[in-house]
């Protein structure tokens, strides 16, 4: 218990988030509290927490530069081990703020746990709709619909350059319904263009190791792959950076982002990035609507869908090198999904069924 408790302070000494040290976390306005919670990538991940931060910080009217409130209306806890999970949960829960934020479904059966025993407390988890409980909004994304147009963008760009017979790739965090939903729509999206086209996966079963990403990257550029997307948090890191590397030499090879626009990310010469488009899940809109469902005192447990009819998921087209012929189509997409007249399967198990996705994925539906 003491090397329990030790390791807490520790944890939430280096993340400041106590500020002053007061039982309760209170602002000084009367405008909601805000504690999120991440996993140990934390918000600079240049993904998923860094748009969970990104909402909560636009909600106070506050910027990156600018975190006027922090401290006082919202402040960050890192997790460097997933076995803290409860015990910061906890802790966090003792300061009673106004809300609480975990991000993604690592989070699920922790705060499946501690919202019981803080009934009063009102949670919000993002990717995850099975922790029913009657304090906790649970958000999710039609990813799928967003990795279709990313898949189609690749397929298209690759068209564009007139790449002979194109392999793409997928590399995943840690295999679940929720990286699924990209996996299977990426390559629903890529076969919508070009029918046969080759696809590999790998997962790396871990959030915060690029090196991981890195090491498959080079490979599967090596071996002719042409576009690589990653939904892997910190460790799709790897693939931009690999990317990078190869498009400074020459090779025409491309990464896509995933959550975030991550576009500057790729920056290696002027305005050339090797981040061809990314794949962007609007986090930062369920932690605004949350907040503002607090404020209101309209907070409702359940869970709240955000598609891309609902802009809750889209794509970049901030690259310059990104052929607008490429992008008229994708628009074009778009507007079929959102009509309905193309649906994007999110299971593994139906796309295979419809023939959209092949068999030996390392996509899993659970």
């Amino acid at each position: 218990m003491k090397k329990v408790a030790l390791l807490l302070a520790v944890v939430l000494g280096a993340s400041c988030v106590f500020a002053g040290g007061s039982k309760e976390a209170k602002a000084t306005d009367g405008r909601p509290v805000i504690r999120l919670i991440t996993d140990a990538t934390g918000i600079d991940d240049k993904s998923f927490n860094a748009a969970a931060w990104r909402g909560i910080l636009s909600y106070y009217g506050d910027t990156w530069e600018n975190q006027k409130g922090r401290g006082d209306k919202y402040e960050v806890v890192t997790c460097q081990t997933q076995d803290m999970y409860v015990p910061v949960l906890k802790q966090v829960s003792d300061e009673s703020p106004d809300l609480i934020v975990v991000t993604g479904f690592t989070f699920a059966d922790a705060l499946a746990e501690v919202s019981d025993q803080y009934p009063d407390q009102k949670y919000m988890i993002v990717d995850v709709d099975w922790v029913s409980k009657p304090n906790v909004m649970q958000f999710i994304f039609t990813e799928e619909q967003g990795s279709f147009l990313v898949g189609a963008v690749a397929a298209l760009q690759a068209k564009e350059d007139k790449i002979a017979n194109p392999k793409f790739g997928f590399i995943g965090g840690i295999p679940g319904v929720t990286i699924t939903k990209f996996e299977v729509g990426y390559i629903q999206g890529l076969k919508s263009i070009i029918p046969d086209a080759e696809v590999v996966d790998y997962y790396a079963n871990d959030w915060g190791k690029p090196e991981l990403a890195k090491t498959q990257a080079k490979t599967w550029f090596d071996n002719g792959v042409y576009a690589i997307y990653s939904a892997a948090g910190g460790t799709g890191n790897g693939t931009i950076a690999q990317a990078k590397e190869y498009r400074m030499g020459g090779k025409n090879v491309w990464a896509i982002g995933v959550d975030s626009d991550q576009y500057a990310d790729g920056i290696y010469e002027g305005k050339k990035s090797a981040v061809l488009t990314s794949m962007i899940k609007r986090v930062e809109s369920a932690s605004v609507y949350a907040l503002k469902a607090v404020e209101a005192g309209t907070f409702k447990a359940g869970v709240v869908s955000l598609a891309l009819k609902d802009d809750g998921v889209g794509i970049s087209t901030a690259n310059p090198d990104l052929s607008p012929a490429v992008v008229k189509k994708v628009e074009e997409l778009k507007a079929d999904i959102i009509s309905g007249k193309i649906k994007v399967i999110g299971t593994y198990k139906d796309a295979l069924a419809a023939g959209k996705v092949p068999a030996g994925l390392g996509a899993k539906d659970n």
